[in-house]
């Protein structure tokens, strides 16, 4: 599942006011590089365009006299020229550390503890700043499926005893430049199957194959074919984690679909190779470029 740029730049924020003074570098850092992401490039441009650092800086220091923590930042009237003033303060200090540190002490000094004046930083600088720079990015236009992170190239197959048909699947969605993900290839690491999904789910799309392995029916009827279980349960899972629209269903031979499916379209894996139109036109619609001089060939 894609995650809001803001939400992960809010994460970062997070993390730097909970951070000790051991551990505070890795959020401040992640949080520059957040910042510089490139779909935030041209409003960083505009933000930053007309302000000087240094001089900013220079001018701060002079405000305060002999008493600790009489220093204040010398702030411009305009509320761009502040924001792109704290993103370059962020960068300055995500590239040393110790300068954010003398920093907070400097200008947000409180008390003898060197972390507990970069809490106070963050509470009074950064956490503002992320705030405001979200509301000004947003309020230059609807930007919200550029600021959404790539999709992901990684496509879980969920399958059952049908080897073929899950060999078919793998080899087609790598052809097409995707990466398929079947879970016994993967290192178990002492983990249950679940914990295995769980651990590999994070993908873009995931290809259900519906196969009859197994026999079954209400009871004293007659058995029909069914997927296996896990099939079911795997299927369910990845429309609760993806959404129905990144989940496709592939449906081999005669076999009961789970009434609460029914209603719900999957593709029919045919013997003549037409389930990969049909797949690859799934996948378009979910977001991924599909090459379709590869599709048929």
């Amino acid at each position: 599942m894609t995650l809001d740029l803001f939400d992960q730049i809010n994460n970062a924020v997070l993390d730097l006011q909970s951070a000790q003074l051991q551990t505070y570098e890795k959020p401040l850092k992640k949080l520059a590089q957040l910042l510089q992401h490139t779909d935030l490039a041209s409003f960083n441009d505009e933000l930053t365009s007309d302000v000087n650092l240094e001089s900013f800086i220079e001018e701060s220091e002079q405000t305060g006299g002999s008493m600790v923590g009489s220093h204040r930042l010398a702030w411009p009237e305009e509320t761009e020229k502040c924001l792109g003033l704290t993103w370059l303060l962020i960068q300055k200090f995500a590239s040393d550390p110790d300068y954010a540190s003398n920093f907070s002490l400097t200008f947000f000094y409180s008390g003898k503890k060197i972390i507990t004046s970069i809490h106070t930083m963050v509470g009074q600088l950064i956490i503002p700043f992320a705030r405001d720079y979200k509301l000004y990015v947003q309020s230059k236009g609807n930007i919200q499926t550029m600021l959404k992170a790539p999709l992901s190239r990684k496509v879980f197959i969920v399958h059952g005893h049908d080897d073929g048909a899950r060999e078919a699947v793998a080899r087609f969605l790598e052809r097409i430049g995707l990466e398929a993900i079947i879970l016994h290839e993967q290192a178990n690491q002492g983990r249950t199957v679940i914990e295995k999904v769980e651990a590999h789910g994070n993908v873009g799309f995931a290809v259900v194959l519906l196969t009859p392995d197994d026999e079954g029916s209400i009871k004293g009827g007659k058995p029909e074919p069914r997927a296996r279980q896990n099939v079911l349960l795997e299927l369910g899972y990845f429309i609760g984690r993806l959404g129905r629209d990144k989940v496709c269903a592939l449906k081999r031979g005669e076999l009961e679909i789970p009434s609460d499916f029914a209603g719900v379209v999957w593709e029919q894996m045919d013997t003549n190779g037409g389930w990969k139109h049909s797949l690859a036109r799934e996948l378009e619609a979910a977001g991924h470029v599909i090459d379709w001089n590869k599709v048929m060939r």
